[in-house]
């Protein structure tokens, strides 16, 4: 059974960069990798649901249980999306044994990289046509995590530094016994460096 972790961030953060990272590092050492990329899913499992709190809700969700269902085909399943929510974050934890990885960054931070042009829109005036009312963090809630078992201050953080960081903590994650099986993961016999 695979492990479930859980990224939680802003737009921009850092959670799709560091998931491809992770997945190029699981290719170059033989760990089986899923990715859940919250803004594919929106399109596909997700894709009638909107961004009130309940649908956001619903969406990670549905996302966690997609996981679930898939978990023993892989060592790892990271869920990266928003996660708003620490009923969403708690709920994943409970249900699944989820893993909760912060990609922590400011504000301001998101707002000088932008990478998707979502903050200039959402800092449009509001009668503005391309004015984005429900961005998460700006204009619409983002709970801080009160207990995720990993922070990443990717405002200070190089790529690589996260992801050594990440692949650290995946080393001490694995030698605890995988959700629902009592036993512990096999996968860090293999050589887990994150060179």
């Amino acid at each position: 059974m695979g492990h479930i972790i859980q990224f939680t961030g802003l737009s921009g953060a850092g959670k799709t960069t560091l998931s491809n990272a992770l997945l190029e590092w699981g290719n170059q050492h033989h760990v089986k990798i899923k990715l859940i990329d919250g803004d594919v899913y929106r399109q596909t499992l997700c894709k009638d649901l909107g961004f009130s709190k309940a649908d956001r809700l619903e969406n990670v969700s549905r996302l966690g249980a997609y996981a679930a269902s898939i978990s023993a085909d892989y060592d790892y399943i990271f869920i990266a999306a928003i996660n708003p929510y620490e009923e969403g974050r708690n709920s994943l934890k409970a249900r699944y044994g989820a893993t909760l990885i912060w990609l922590k960054c400011s504000l301001q931070a998101l707002i000088a990289r932008d990478p998707k042009g979502l903050y200039r829109k959402a800092l449009l005036p509001d009668s503005h046509p391309e004015k984005i009312h429900n961005l998460t963090g700006l204009n619409d809630t983002f709970e801080e995590p009160l207990q995720a078992d990993l922070t990443l201050d990717t405002g200070s953080l190089s790529v690589e530094e996260v992801l050594s960081q990440t692949v650290s903590f995946l080393n001490q994650l694995s030698l605890l016994p995988a959700p629902g099986t009592g036993t512990l993961s096999p996968i860090y016999t293999r050589n887990a460096s994150p060179e």
